[in-house]
């Protein structure tokens, strides 16, 4: 091997697609070459190395003990130039150009409805990419800077990152018709003592919010039942099965008038959860980042 490295960054991201798929054809696919080409190039990598990366096997394409290192940093090196080019381009022209943005699957059907218009109107030259995952997840891409912002419940504990309050949302109530709470005009917490609570499956953030909102009180977790979404919980409720919380933008708009659910607020002070934005604080977008978390803050309520 020469002294000088010479590697080129296209042959490392062809590198970590195979690391991802496992499989040359859909890593040549993902990386718009042809597979006879990605092979070549992988192999002319291997041979500048000196070291074998992967193993060729005929239905099962996997990383040697070297392999798995080096794409570990080839990750980190591709990530590395994205932010250069990202970061000239920021300088150039720092409320344009691309924008990815990762929402809850609780927030983000709620909210965009009334943040999209704004957003487009005051960033008309932003490029927005919006991705649904669960805090976990978001967390986990923002570090790898595959985002580069993430709409979520605060608070989130992570090193090298930054966060925001956007907005403080209450929870509500939603029961079948028929139920005893709708002649109330507001709910206590205590209220529910004796319910049915119908909640979402493990993994999602508003799951254990809802149990903390209740745990002072005699409620039974309906233990065959967990829902993938707030929509799912809401088709529940209107069967009888139960009651659920909601936060409140998921009782507005379009989801206010769900056939056989009634919504009720809380009495003052009403649980409430704080929505912000979380992003690396080495980014170079925080400009672009700064004035959409500011039409958030804006245009949420």
């Amino acid at each position: 091997m020469s002294q000088g490295v010479d590697i080129k960054l296209k042959d490392l991201r062809y590198l970590v697609a195979v690391a991802d798929t496992r499989h040359f054809g859909k890593a040549a696919e993902k990386c718009f070459v042809s597979q006879p080409t990605l092979s070549a190039q992988l192999k002319k990598l291997e041979d500048y190395l000196g070291v074998q990366l992967i193993e060729r096997q005929p239905k099962n394409v996997s990383l040697t003990e070297a392999g798995e290192q080096i794409v570990a940093r080839a990750r980190r090196m591709l990530e590395a130039s994205e932010e250069v080019v990202t970061l000239a381009r920021a300088h150039r022209d720092p409320l344009a150009g691309r924008l990815r943005v990762a929402l809850l699957p609780t927030i983000g059907p709620y909210l965009l409805p009334r943040v999209s218009q704004p957003i487009r109107k005051g960033l008309p030259r932003l490029e927005l990419r919006l991705y649904e995952y669960q805090t976990e997840q978001i967390l986990e891409r923002l570090e790898a800077g595959e985002i580069d912002l993430g709409i979520l419940a605060l608070p989130v504990d992570v090193d090298g990152f930054e966060s925001r309050e956007l907005f403080t949302e209450p929870f509500v109530v939603a029961v079948p018709d028929q139920h005893r709470l709708t002649k109330r005009d507001s709910v206590k917490i205590d209220d529910l003592n004796g319910e049915t609570l119908l909640l979402l499956e493990d993994g999602h953030c508003l799951r254990d919010q809802a149990l903390e909102v209740c745990s002072r009180v005699d409620l039974h977790e309906k233990q065959d039942f967990r829902a993938t979404s707030l929509e799912t919980l809401r088709q529940m409720v209107a069967t009888g099965a139960g009651v659920t919380l909601l936060p409140e933008l998921a009782s507005k708009g379009a989801y206010g008038n769900a056939r056989g659910v009634t919504i009720r607020p809380f009495t003052r002070p009403a649980p409430t959860r704080q929505v912000g934005g979380v992003w690396r604080k080495t980014s170079a977008r925080r400009v672009a980042i700064d004035a959409m978390c500011k039409i958030i803050h804006d245009h949420a309520k």
